[in-house]
């Protein structure tokens, strides 16, 4: 469910960033690239995983016994799912202790907190000016401010640490009863995300500079498509977008009976 969620606001970091060659975007050129990449190999590659678990009723591993030089294919898919479930079950416990400071006033990442009253004001424009969102992010969600490097972490960060513990918790909550608890989650949790997209395109499109936004999201420069990142970065996407790859298509489709319509 993690990848499914992730669609709607997973812009592909190389492709949509300038770079310094080019002083414009590529997120409206992606769409090119994208919708490409999504009729001549994600759609396939959908309608295969979910057609080939109903018809064997069986998940990612199991169901390679029709093809037993395939079954690296479903034991590659469980690693990918497990190392996928571990690092987005982080970024679940981010944004609850982001969901946890929003409801302080002021937000503790704005320049009305009382810490970051000093930092906004030093806008010298030196090199080592940072943000108060930055800020906030290094030294109170992370804490690493003084780490030198991934070998040195830090101390555990204790609310970071419950808010992980909370995330794994909800997940053991929808999958508690199986395919019936999660099947009913699946509702929510596939709707909700455009509900919230929804809600920040209108608070969005109310904000001063708005169309200027709008008008850089679509820009076009037609050279990145000479690029492989680009077409690299839709192809993932479209895996990540679909859920395709990860086994959890075949393992909800086993679910399914024999004789449903998967097309439909």
């Amino acid at each position: 469910m993690a990848p499914a969620g992730n669609a709607v606001h997973r812009p592909p970091r190389h492709a949509g960033a300038p770079s310094p060659r080019h002083a414009t975007g590529a997120h409206g050129i992606f769409l090119i690239p994208y919708f490409i990449m999504l009729f001549i190999m994600g759609l396939p590659l959908f309608l295969m995983e979910l057609s080939l678990g109903q018809y064997g009723a069986a998940g990612p591993i199991t169901v390679w016994k029709c093809c037993p030089l395939l079954k690296g294919v479903g034991v590659a898919m469980l690693i990918v799912a497990s190392l996928v479930s571990l690092y987005y079950n982080v970024i679940i416990a981010w944004a609850f202790y982001y969901l946890g400071s929003s409801f302080q006033s002021p937000l503790p990442w704005s320049c009305h907190a009382p810490r970051n009253v000093d930092l906004c004001q030093n806008t010298s424009g030196t090199t080592s000016w940072v943000s108060a969102s930055e800020v906030f992010w290094n030294e109170q969600v992370l804490g690493v401010t003084h780490s030198s490097g991934l070998g040195d972490p830090g101390p555990v960060q204790w609310p970071l640490a419950l808010c992980l513990l909370a995330a794994w918790t909800l997940i053991f909550l929808c999958m508690l009863k199986g395919i019936r608890s999660s099947g009913k989650v699946v509702y929510f949790t596939a709707t909700f995300p455009y509900l919230v997209i929804f809600i920040l395109i209108i608070r969005g499109a109310t904000l001063e500079g708005s169309l200027s936004g709008v008008s850089f999201y679509l820009s076009s420069d037609w050279s990145r498509l000479q690029s492989a990142q680009v077409w690299s970065d839709a192809a993932s996407q479209i895996f990540y977008s679909l859920g395709i790859g990860f086994g959890g298509l075949l393992s909800m489709a086993s679910y399914n009976r024999f004789d449903n319509n998967v097309i439909r």
